[in-house]
């Protein structure tokens, strides 16, 4: 039996070349899944999973890299793709959890619950970065993927956007810090507000730069924040607790965070497909 030929999607072909040619070869729900908050030191981590329509009813003016986008630029796509997307899912992980579970177990467990949160099954799904286990549809982890696929962009403008709205929240809670200007990263001002203060209940006391101003050798304190109601809603302001939304069904989910870490298997600088022309 004759192996069919590979098709080559090369990078300078636009932000949704990789989607098309999938559509192409007959996966045509096409699924990105992308993370905000790995390299803060507190606040939560956020993932979503977005899937777009097939064809210009997927186009979205001015998407790409969440990074690229001014912070009105995102707030605005952010809503056209809660608007236009055939279903949506984003996670959020509390600071707790990251410290009891790990950074990278907790990155992939959210981003495969909000993928299995999608109302519109995927036939395909594309990751930035590193690979997600325990898909039962094909995938590829593709190296900068907010950069090269529109539904990864997607993911990364929900998850950014849900992530910056929930630090606002929290600087009205632990004032000082500044979460509301650098969103919990590593800032000389963020810093500065560290050694001044002392960590809260939102930092992550599993990083170094927490521990060493936390004089508690990286353990977090017993009590880390107050119970709140309700649960955040992606598309506007809430209170936050680990939980996902769909577009179509507005359900609440769960995270599972029993997973084990995977290391990153980027894609070179032409994402290669099987099943396709060369």
């Amino acid at each position: 039996m004759l192996t069919p030929p590979r098709t080559v999607v090369r990078r300078d072909g636009g932000l949704y070349a990789l989607e098309r040619a999938l559509q192409r070869r007959g996966f045509r729900h096409v699924a990105g899944a992308d993370e905000a908050g790995r390299g803060a030191c507190a606040g939560p981590l956020v993932a979503a999973a977005v899937v777009l329509p097939e064809g210009r009813r997927g186009e979205i003016d001015g998407l790409a890299d969440s990074k690229l986008l001014t912070p009105a630029s995102r707030e605005r796509v952010h809503d056209e793709v809660v608007a236009r997307a055939l279903a949506y899912a984003v996670v959020v992980i509390p600071a707790v959890e990251v410290d009891a579970r790990g950074l990278h177990v907790c990155n992939l467990a959210a981003m495969r619950r909000a993928l299995a949160s999608l109302t519109t099954r995927p036939e395909y799904v594309l990751t930035d970065g590193f690979g997600v286990d325990g898909l039962d549809v094909p995938g590829l982890a593709v190296w900068k993927g907010d950069r090269v696929a529109a539904c990864v962009a997607a993911a990364s403008v929900l998850a950014k956007v849900t992530r910056d709205r929930i630090m606002v929240e929290l600087d009205a809670s632990f004032p000082g810090y500044g979460f509301a200007e650098h969103k919990g990263y590593i800032t000389p001002e963020h810093s500065a507000a560290l050694r001044a203060q002392g960590p809260c209940a939102e930092h992550r006391f599993s990083y170094v730069n927490v521990a060493a101003v936390s004089g508690r050798d990286g353990r977090p304190p017993r009590s880390r924040r107050p119970v709140l109601g309700g649960a955040h809603d992606p598309a506007g302001a809430g209170a936050y607790q680990p939980m996902a939304r769909s577009a179509a069904a507005g359900s609440t989910v769960g995270v599972a965070l029993d997973e084990q870490p995977r290391p990153p298997v980027p894609v070179g600088e032409d994402v290669v497909m099987e099943g396709g022309e060369r």
